[in-house]
């Protein structure tokens, strides 16, 4: 049984588990982006690591079967964040890029989600996508 943090409630995330290619290549990438959104490293292994904020943690792992992923297939499209103002957003859409995450959706940016849903949209060397939103109160 895992220890429920405070705050955790009945029905939130627990952990989000991501397979990747090359986990030496996936760990700054995602590091730096989880790091930005507040997680703090957590738990490393040979063929993994994981940052945890709050009671909800994510996992990379090193994929022990080769292949592709294609989030447009049955299976996971993308991870959302919510990620702060509309400046810390930008922020991240700019840094993004140095730290191995491409862009997408560049031309709708920072409205490919609709005209009143203000986020970034990111994927990183696996095609794995994710989604920075603006979160409001």
């Amino acid at each position: 049984m895992t220890r429920v943090p405070d705050g955790a409630r009945r029905g939130a995330l627990h952990h989000v588990e991501l397979r990747v290619a090359d986990l030496d290549r996936a760990v700054p990438t995602w590091g730096w982006l989880l790091g930005e959104l507040g997680y703090e490293p957590y738990q490393r292994w040979d063929r993994g690591r994981s940052w945890i904020a709050g009671g909800t943690y994510v996992v990379l792992e090193a994929a022990p079967l080769d292949g592709t992923h294609d989030r447009r297939r049955p299976g996971l499209s993308h991870l959302a964040f919510h990620a702060g103002t509309p400046a810390d957003v930008d922020r991240l859409w700019h840094a993004a890029p140095a730290h191995g995450w491409t862009h997408l959706y560049a031309d709708r940016h920072p409205y490919a989600g609709g005209p009143d849903h203000h986020a970034a949209f990111l994927e990183d060397a696996d095609r794995a996508k994710v989604e920075l939103v603006v979160t409001t109160r």
